[in-house]
């Protein structure tokens, strides 16, 4: 894959997109389709702005893998809704915001725009997969910190995340994670696991925040380094931080697979050019028809097709 990719973590932006609408935009029977319209129309600002030449909607296939609930079963625990013996377990999502999750698929497919998702993995990993195969620039558009440490200069990888509704992105590149982190995104990964991570349900490590993570990882590389320094006694930590870093080595051993994305999921062969026709323009117009969703599907098909 050549020229730029743009990989969208999907159900980040819906979710911003159904709380930056107001529930007032409704279909034509009265069913809100704000979460709907909002995400078309950042997906026509992403276009327009960025000009991508691949385009993919990188969905949710698990959104709580059980290979990593193993690992740490606080992962996502406080936003699970239903626990399920078979399949994914199910999320607690907002009860009008259900009913729209399969109005954008559909209107994705109908349009040709790739939709991947993989059975146990996250859409995280999914981005995470297709960075590490991109051959040109990569942005990735997700309201989700921990892509952050997929951030890489050299590759021309960067994140855009929105800082407020869908309307305004940072554009998040190294400079940006050491201003704000002091890290690059290769740390980023071992300072999210050091410093927790309460709306994902990672602990972290206790009486270690975002500074003092930040300055241990300078100090000592990674946290192979860092822990190396614990069993160090000549080594600069503080009494208080050597006893926690030792308490936490069960959490620090298994933490690093929970945190860091996947790159090598089992990706299907799909296209993934931006479409500049839709794929099925009579079930894009029977949608349009049914969910009212005027001028926000013109606008886009306009961009696209421009």
């Amino acid at each position: 894959m050549t020229g730029r990719l743009m990989l969208l973590d999907t159900a980040s932006l819906y979710f911003r997109a159904y709380f930056g609408v107001p529930e007032s935009v409704k279909a034509p029977d009265g069913t809100p389709v704000n979460a709907v319209r909002g995400l078309l129309d950042f997906i026509d600002r992403l276009v327009k702005d960025h000009r991508p030449d691949h385009l993919v909607a990188c969905m949710d296939a698990d959104w709580r893998p059980r290979w990593r609930v193993e690992l740490i079963p606080t992962y996502k625990a406080h936003r699970v809704a239903e626990e399920r013996t078979a399949g994914p377990d199910e999320e607690q999502v907002p009860d009008t915001l259900s009913p729209q999750v399969p109005v954008i698929e559909a209107v994705l497919d109908a349009l040709g725009i790739a939709r991947v998702g993989v059975p146990e993995y996250e859409a995280d990993d999914v981005i995470g997969t297709y960075t590490a195969r991109a051959r040109g620039p990569v942005d990735i558009v997700t309201g989700d910190r921990d892509l952050y440490q997929l951030v890489d200069d050299r590759r021309g990888v960067r994140v855009l995340y929105p800082v407020k509704g869908v309307g305004t992105l940072q554009l998040t590149d190294e400079a940006v994670l050491r201003e704000k982190y002091g890290v690059d995104g290769r740390g980023y990964a071992d300072l999210a696991l050091l410093r927790g991570d309460p709306s994902d349900g990672l602990p972290g490590v206790a009486g270690i925040g975002e500074k003092t993570a930040a300055k241990l990882l300078a100090e000592f590389g990674d946290l192979a380094g860092i822990m190396a320094a614990v069993g160090d006694p000549a080594a600069k930590l503080t009494p208080a931080q050597r006893r926690r870093l030792t308490e936490a080595r069960p959490y620090l051993a298994v933490a690093p697979e929970v945190v860091r994305v996947a790159d090598d999921v089992p990706l299907p062969d799909v296209d993934t050019a931006v479409p500049r026709a839709p794929r099925d323009p009579a079930a894009l117009e029977t949608l349009a028809a049914r969910w009212g969703l005027g001028g926000s599907l013109e606008r886009l098909l306009a961009t696209l097709t421009a």
